[in-house]
C-alpha cells in the first residue's frame, strides 16, 4: 500500500496515467504536423503574409459564390472572401494580395465600387487594412523572437528557483501547450495573427503560473516526505493543488468564453487561443510537467537545500 498522513489527502494517481497523456499529446501535436504540411503551412493572416483587408458591409445578404463570380469576370480570381461578424450584419471581409490590380486607398474604393457596385449599390466599405510584405516578415520574425525570448527567461527562472531539470522540464511543457495551441489553430485552418501570438505569450505566462504552483509544493513534500518514493510525492503535491488549479482555471474559462460569446468578431481568434490555451495549460500543469521532471530524474530525488534544513519530517503510518 502507498503511504498516507494525517494531514495529508491520499493522492490520486495522476503520473500513473502519463502514458495515456502522451498518447493523447503525441496525437495531437502529430495531427497538427500532418495539417501544415497539407496546408503547405499556416494560415497567416494579413499581419504576416502582407495584403489589404477590406471590410463591407452589403444592405441584405449576400452569396459569396455570387460575389467570387463577380471578381472573376474582372480577372481578379486571387481573392479571399469570407462572412464577417453576425448574420444580422450581411458583413464580408476581402483579402487581396500584396500586388493586387485593385491598388490601395482611393482607388481601393473606387475599383471595389465598379465591380460590385451594379449589383450592390448600397455596399459600406467600413475598413482597409493594409500590410506591406517586408513589413509582414518583420513582424513574423518579432513575433517568434517575443516567443524565444519569453521561453529563454522563464528557463533562467525556474532554473535559478529550483533546479535545472525543472527549468527545463517547464520550457518543454509551455513548448507543448503552444504547439498544441498552433496545432489547433492549423486543424481548422484558422488565421494566425499577432492577436493570436498575443494569446500565445499570455497563455505561456497562465501555464506557468500553474507548473510553478506545483512545483513548490513538490519541493515542500520533497523535505517532509524524504523517504518516499519520487512519483508519489509528485501525485501528492498534485492532488493538493488540485482545488486551486481547477478554481483558477474555472473562473478564468468563464472570463474567455464571455469574450468569445460577446467580444464581437475581431477578437474571436484572440480569445479562442486563450479558450484552448487555458484548457491545456490546466491539462499540461497536472500530466505534462511533473511528468517531464519523473523522466528527466531517473530516479535522483527532486530537492532543495533550504527546503530540506527547514521542512519538519513528519512521522509516517504504517503501510
Amino acid at each position: 500500500m502507498k503511504p498516507t498522513t494525517a494531514d495529508s489527502p491520499h493522492p490520486i494517481d495522476f503520473l500513473g496515467k502519463r502514458r495515456l497523456a502522451v498518447i493523447f499529446s503525441a496525437v495531437v501535436l502529430l495531427a497538427g504536423f500532418v495539417s501544415v504540411i497539407i496546408h503547405g503551412g499556416l494560415n497567416y493572416g494579413i499581419d504576416f503574409r502582407g495584403g489589404t483587408n477590406v471590410q463591407i458591409r452589403f444592405a441584405q445578404t449576400v452569396d459569396l459564390d455570387n460575389l467570387r463570380g463577380l471578381f472573376k469576370e474582372q480577372g481578379l480570381g486571387n481573392i479571399v472572401l469570407q462572412t464577417f461578424g453576425s448574420e444580422e450584419e450581411h458583413e464580408v471581409l476581402l483579402g487581396l494580395p500584396v500586388d493586387s490590380a485593385l491598388g490601395t486607398g482611393e482607388d481601393l474604393t473606387a475599383q471595389l465600387r465598379g465591380v460590385l457596385g451594379a449589383q450592390h449599390p448600397e455596399l459600406e466599405i467600413r475598413r482597409i487594412e493594409t500590410v506591406g510584405p517586408r513589413v509582414g516578415d518583420e513582424l513574423k520574425a518579432n513575433a517568434l523572437l517575443a516567443i524565444v525570448v519569453a521561453l529563454g527567461l522563464i528557463l533562467l527562472y525556474v532554473t535559478f528557483r529550483f533546479q535545472w531539470r525543472q527549468g527545463v522540464s517547464a520550457i518543454l511543457t509551455l513548448v507543448h501547450d503552444v504547439l498544441v495551441v498552433v496545432s489547433v489553430f492549423s486543424l481548422l485552418d484558422k488565421e494566425f495573427t499577432l492577436p493570436v501570438v498575443a494569446a500565445l505569450l499570455t497563455v505561456v505566462g497562465y501555464s506557468l503560473n500553474d507548473t510553478i504552483v506545483v512545483f513548490d509544493r513538490i519541493r515542500e513534500n520533497q523535505g517532509r516526505f524524504r523517504k518516499q518514493a519520487l512519483e508519489w510525492i509528485m501525485n501528492l503535491s498534485i492532488t493538493e493543488t488540485l482545488s486551486r488549479t481547477l478554481i483558477t482555471s474555472g473562473t478564468t474559462l468563464l472570463v474567455v468564453a464571455a469574450l468569445l460569446v460577446l467580444g464581437g468578431e475581431i477578437i474571436f481568434d484572440f480569445s479562442f487561443a486563450l479558450l484552448i490555451g487555458v484548457l491545456i495549460g490546466t491539462y499540461s500543469s497536472i500530466y505534462v510537467a511533473s511528468s517531464f521532471v519523473l523522466l528527466l530524474n531517473k530516479g535522483q530525488q527532486f530537492h532543495s537545500a533550504s527546503a530540506e534544513s527547514k521542512a519538519p519530517v513528519p512521522e509516517q503510518q504504517a503501510s
